[in-house]
């Protein structure tokens, strides 16, 4: 059977909304819109309001929100920042970047996400945030952390980077702690046509603060309060984001009904698939099951025309670039036997039924 399965498909995306994107285009090109333009502005505000809450500052990536969302908290040399090692680099690149330490917590088994009953165990007198990551599109236990975190005067920034519309108990995820980060990368249930983020708060002081950080610190042309940088997120990707927002809801519901379709095929079958735990509302950036011979399996389905990723194979403590800090295998048990065994199938609006089907009896196939 010749069927060839994308691990994502931004061309079909882009078809269905070529008129839209490409008049979107046209306009910003005609009109030399380029840097901090309407589009931006408008787009702060749409995005602010889908998340219902006060503020948003679009800026150049997810990494930059994380690492400008720090910055503006006062959170830099000596500080301690808790956060997960099964995670993109970034999360903790931020925290080394703006001179603080990582300090890990393990996962739960049963969604990725943070230990909440850990962390207490890890507050030291030098911690001034947890970074809690919604990681696949999963929120995090908020309202434990944000119990922990209320205890022991606790700054939280928000790694939302993979979920775009996810909700905790009905509240969109960044919306909880401080400061919630965005990442808008090509292939996020919310993506650009390039590097992109935004930062969310219902703090008018960091709201501002961060407004100025991600423009050289700038508050009126040639007067700067703060030291910043150039991280803004440019009138072309607010443009065609603006296009996309439109969709994300009902992007994010194909999503969660291709999830279900994944069950009911993989069911009875030897493989872990990702729950969905109460009161949270998982939006499927990634729809990542676990299975044994991890490595076999991904080759076998690749000769059959199936696209898969692995999120993520080595976790952050044993990455060469953090070998500095000491950690050795075994440090963090929950998070090393899943990287071991985590398999990211494909996942994106168009996929179909078919090809979820074709999958999943590949994957029966192989696995026996």
């Amino acid at each position: 059977m010749d069927i060839k399965v994308p691990f994502v498909d931004l061309k079909k995306q882009y078809i269905s909304l070529k008129g839209e994107i490409d008049e979107k285009i046209s306009f910003l090109i005609n009109n030399s819109a380029f840097i901090l333009g309407e589009d931006l502005e408008e787009f702060e505000k749409e995005f602010s309001d889908f998340c219902n809450i006060e503020y948003c500052v679009g800026v150049s990536s997810g990494t930059d929100a994380l690492i400008i969302a720090q910055r503006a908290l006062g959170i830099g040399y000596g500080d301690e920042v808790i956060t997960v090692p099964n995670t993109f680099i970034a999360t903790t690149e931020a925290i080394s970047l703006v001179g603080a330490k990582p300090v890990f917590v393990d996962i739960n088994e049963g969604d990725y996400n943070i230990n909440a009953d850990l962390i207490k165990e890890k507050i030291t007198d030098k911690t001034k945030a947890i970074i809690p990551v919604h990681l696949f599109g999963q929120p995090a236990d908020m309202k434990n952390i944000l119990d922990i975190a209320r205890e022991n005067n606790l700054f939280i920034i928000e790694d939302a980077c993979q979920a775009h519309g996810a909700e905790f108990e009905k509240e969109k995820a960044g919306t909880f702690g401080n400061i919630g980060c965005f990442s808008f990368y090509p292939a996020k249930n919310l993506g650009a046509y390039g590097d992109g983020g935004a930062i969310i708060t219902d703090n008018e002081d960091l709201y501002k603060t961060i407004l100025s950080m991600r423009s050289h610190g700038e508050v009126e042309k040639n007067r700067h309060v703060v030291i910043g940088s150039t991280n803004r997120l440019d009138n072309f990707q607010a443009g065609i984001l603006r296009v996309k927002l439109k969709y994300l809801e009902d992007w994010n519901n194909k999503r969660r009904e291709n999830a279900s379709v994944y069950r009911k095929y993989l069911s009875g079958r030897e493989i872990v698939v990702p729950g969905e735990l109460e009161g949270r509302k998982h939006v499927y950036h990634l729809f990542a099951i676990r299975v044994k011979n991890r490595d076999k399996v991904k080759k076998e389905l690749s000769s059959r025309g199936i696209a898969t990723g692995i999120h993520y194979p080595t976790p952050i403590h044993l990455q060469e670039a953090y070998r500095f800090m000491g950690y050795k295998k075994g440090d963090f048990p929950v998070s090393e036997t899943v990287a071991e065994e985590i398999l990211s199938l494909p996942m994106f609006p168009e996929l179909t039924e078919d090809q979820i089907r074709y999958v999943c009896n590949s994957l029966g196939e192989i696995i026996g």
